[in-house]
């Protein structure tokens, strides 16, 4: 009897459908880049920055807006955000050095070293103050900034950012979703990068980065002065939910936004939602 009964089963199970994956478990594709007329590379703080600039002169009080990826990753993947900014601002996209088009030097990857690389191509670009968007090491680069470049610095939209080493997850690099991610940005490695058989080198440098900063402390995070939102997914792969409230709770005035149904690639799995909440933090809309 109990034979028959699991044969049954399993002959019923197999003719049903596979469960859609939810999406926070899922990965979609990296936009393709938006064309604007003003990119290019720039030759500051001894590197290579590829940019591209997007949108005219702030309009309606709109600020200049800068966005910067997370580890591994490129400009490209900002192509929902820009096309909800551009009409208000002037928005920036960058990969950062060492990343996409962007060339490295033989200094180690820091936090520090990062955000003075976004100074050196505001500067170029003749950007006195601007607005930050940051994702991941974009987020962690956006809060550096406002530590230590206040006066360049707006607000701040900080999503899936981590203050110490210990606000990330142990083996988040065995997440089916995180792999697949790490799998896809070194495809786009080679196919962007000046160097495009260095891909293993290049995650090894950057994970000896993870691996010892940023190592921020209570005192530093209170000196920020600049407007900062503390975002994330619901099921970030990547960062504890304990560590993001501690950095919402830490940072004075700022605020925390847990998005639903979305992980550390909210932007791709929901932009609707998360760019509702980004114009609502930067425009007040």
């Amino acid at each position: 009897m109990h034979r028959l009964f699991l044969v049954f089963f399993f002959c019923v199970a197999a003719s049903l459908p596979a469960l859609a994956a939810e999406r926070w478990e899922t990965l979609p594709p990296t936009p393709q880049p938006v064309a604007t007329q003003r990119a290019g590379h720039a030759a500051v703080n001894g590197i290579s920055i590829y940019y591209r600039v997007y949108g005219d002169a702030p309009v309606q009080g709109g600020t200049p807006v800068i966005l910067l990826h997370g580890g591994l990753a490129n400009a490209d993947y900002w192509g929902h955000q820009v096309e909800a900014l551009a009409p208000h601002h002037r928005v920036v996209v960058m990969d950062s050095r060492g990343h996409g088009r962007s060339t490295r030097d033989a200094r180690p990857y820091g936090y520090d070293l990062m955000a003075d690389d976004v100074v050196a191509l505001m500067d170029e670009l003749k950007i006195a103050k601007a607005d930050i968007v940051g994702w991941s090491d974009g987020g962690i680069i956006g809060l550096d900034l406002a530590l230590r470049h206040k006066d360049r610095v707006g607000k701040v939209f900080a999503f899936a950012a981590n203050s110490v080493t210990s606000g990330v997850k142990d083996g988040v690099e065995k997440n089916p979703t995180f792999a697949a991610f790490i799998e896809r940005a070194g495809h786009e490695y080679e196919a962007n990068s000046a160097t495009p058989k260095a891909y293993d080198d290049f995650v090894a440098q950057i994970s000896k980065m993870w691996a010892e900063q940023p190592n921020w402390t209570d005192a530093q995070l209170q000196s920020i002065t600049s407007p900062v939102w503390i975002v994330d997914g619901d099921h970030d792969e990547a960062i504890k939910r304990e560590h993001t409230e501690y950095l919402a709770s830490t940072i004075p005035h700022a605020g925390l936004l847990i998005l639903p149904n979305a992980s550390h690639f909210a932007f791709l799995q929901d932009p609707e939602l998360f760019n509702a909440a980004m114009l609502r933090f930067l425009d007040g809309k």
